[in-house]
């Protein structure tokens, strides 16, 4: 019997959504323009952003090649530049709850397909909870998607700790993905933005839930970080070094070892690199890494569970684990949710 294989990182649009920039009087936002049949560029002020398939908005075509794949379920989560954290908080909430009631319906019309994580507006931390709020006890999502900052503010801050401690309180996911990455005025060309700035805005925001005592202080908290945990796997050890070498400017906000917290964290599997998957297993326990390709993108795994199930070295246990079980445990679900 095939081994059920759930994607923990994919991404969805609705087909259509209002014009926004109309809608709040204001630009920065994304919007379609649909310009042949099964294909639409994302705009944002008239500029070219990225051209996608169909394969992001079709439920069909996705579970198609979910079948092709051999992929029992999708969770799929909104296109970071649909965070839109700079939007006013009012707007930024209207907008979240029109991706949300969009994922939700794909999740209610094909509830064996696919599980969905709604986004929030982060910029307003009371409008983010209540919508957190709706997403767990409404909209039935078992968590919610995060940017790696907010407005280019740290996860130590107060006002995105209320967030996550809201979500610790709801028994909800928290699954954190890089946007609007570092040095952005360098990383323009070669498409550095992509290859470097994410892995290393993902290695800053884990290092902020570390030394920012997120984990002290919310121990049931389940939070996981998109495409490895990017650069924070890779230097480890010279994270713990500057700890134990320079606690008076490392550990100023908490003192325990950030190797502590490598069993405490959640991580998908996307690092494209046998070697490396192997060192996030050694590090962190395949316990705390789930199957995720980043699907439909081209930076993500092209056939999801391809680089786990060709690792002849990992035992069937731990393959069933990387592909369905943390999955299920992370986001607090059972295999009958699909069965």
């Amino acid at each position: 019997m095939p081994l059920m294989k759930i994607d923990l990182h994919t991404h969805m649009l609705p087909e259509n959504w209002p014009d926004l920039r109309e809608k709040f009087s204001y630009g920065g936002f994304v919007s379609l323009e649909h310009h042949v049949p099964c294909r639409a560029r994302m705009m944002i002020d008239g500029k070219f952003f990225r051209e996608i398939e169909d394969n992001c908005w079709s439920a069909k075509r996705r579970m198609s090649e979910c079948d092709s794949f051999g992929i029992t379920m999708q969770v799929i989560s909104t296109v970071p530049v649909m965070f839109s954290y700079f939007a006013k908080p009012a707007d930024g909430h209207d907008l979240a709850r029109i991706l949300n009631d969009h994922l939700a319906g794909v999740v209610a019309e094909y509830p064996r397909r696919f599980v969905a994580l709604g986004t929030l507006p982060m910029q307003a931390p009371d409008l983010a909870i209540r919508e957190l709020e709706r997403c767990v006890t409404e909209l039935h999502m078992p968590g919610v998607q995060i940017g790696t900052n907010v407005n280019g503010r740290n996860f130590d801050i107060p006002e995105i700790f209320s967030v996550v401690e809201a979500a610790q309180d709801l028994n909800a996911a928290v699954f954190v993905h890089p946007w609007e990455m570092l040095g952005k005025e360098r990383t323009a060309k070669y498409w550095l933005g992509w290859l470097v700035g994410m892995p290393a805005e993902t290695a800053l925001a884990v290092c902020s839930v570390i030394f920012g005592g997120v984990l002290e202080r919310l121990p049931r908290l389940r939070i996981g970080f998109a495409h490895g945990g990017g650069a924070f796997p890779g230097t480890i050890g010279r994270i713990e070094q500057g700890f134990l070498a320079r606690p008076d400017l490392v550990a100023i906000d908490n003192k325990v070892n950030p190797r502590n917290y490598l069993g405490r964290m959640y991580f998908d599997s996307l690092v494209h690199d046998a070697d490396a998957l192997r060192n996030l297993i050694k590090l962190v326990g395949a316990e705390r890494i789930a199957l995720g390709s980043d699907y439909p993108f081209p930076l993500g795994e092209a056939h999801p569970g391809q680089l786990i199930e060709s690792m002849n070295d990992l035992s069937a246990q731990t393959k069933s684990r990387l592909l369905c079980g943390t999955a299920l445990e992370f986001l607090g679900l059972s295999k009958g949710n699909f069965t």
